[in-house]
């Protein structure tokens, strides 16, 4: 995950500060009513939501925005669409596997952007089954360093009992990987010890990471930009490994 953890970190500043803040405000309230309208309205008994609500708070989405989405997932309020959830695989520059997970009420505008973004950028979708068993299923929960002074350790110690796997250093970050069935408890357990988090998402996190150079990093980072624009697009997985050296030379290009 280490790879893609740096570059997804790495977005995540630039969006609070470019053109596509909206663009993730709508994909953290699309994500926050189809969590409604699957386990309901009421963040305490759903998990789901809580969750969703929890990361679109982080990312500044106003309140106003997130109450509504609730209210039109839950069906408490008109409005609602039919989000079907649908996952695209296919392969990168470089031969890297990547999983495109997308969230639409249109399954064929979505096929046909996906297709035409990754064929224009140097990628190829695949047959269903052929990317995904290099993937698992897993609980990521993202905990930011800034203005602490937390250690892996302490972190480690907080979330050990709850079926935590391991906990790494991504820089700005640590990251809590679980599995998927274990990411509410994690959450929790951080919550117990006062331990604030960024995110709290399950993700598929690759079980083989190919290495990139400098040149082949820009090609997969270009295609992910690409994908990223299509407003059907929630997440992006690929299973590259990219170097600190190799990520300062492309943010000193």
């Amino acid at each position: 995950m280490s790879g893609h953890s740096k570059w997804a970190t790495t977005k995540h500043k630039k969006a609070v500060i470019d053109a596509k803040r909206g663009k993730m405000f709508a994909r953290l309230i699309k994500n926050i009513e189809v969590a409604a309208r699957t386990g309901g309205g009421d963040p305490a008994g759903n998990p789901t939501l809580f969750d969703a609500i929890q990361k679109a708070k982080k990312s500044s989405v106003p309140a106003d925005n997130i109450n509504n989405a609730v209210k039109r997932g839950s069906g408490a309020e008109a409005g609602g669409a039919d989000w079907q959830t649908i996952m695209y695989e296919g392969y990168g520059p470089s031969g890297v596997a990547m999983l495109v997970e997308c969230l639409t009420d249109n399954k064929n505008r979505a096929a046909m952007e996906v297709r035409t973004r990754m064929s224009r950028n140097g990628g190829s979708l695949a047959d269903p089954g052929s990317v995904a068993y290099m993937f698992s299923r897993k609980g990521v929960v993202v905990i930011g360093k800034a203005g602490s002074d937390l250690t892996e350790d302490d972190i480690l110690m907080a979330v050990l009992d709850a079926g935590a796997e391991e906990v790494t250093d991504q820089g700005d970050t640590f990251e809590v990987v679980s599995e998927a069935t274990d990411l509410v408890a994690v959450r929790e357990a951080l919550q117990a010890v006062g331990i604030d988090y960024d995110s709290a998402d399950a993700s598929f996190v690759p079980s083989v990471q190919v290495p990139l150079d400098a040149d082949g990093a820009a090609k997969v980072f270009r295609l992910i930009d690409a994908l990223d624009d299509c407003d059907d697009v929630q997440n992006i997985y690929a299973n590259y490994d990219v170097s600190d050296e190799v990520m300062a030379a492309l943010e000193d290009a």
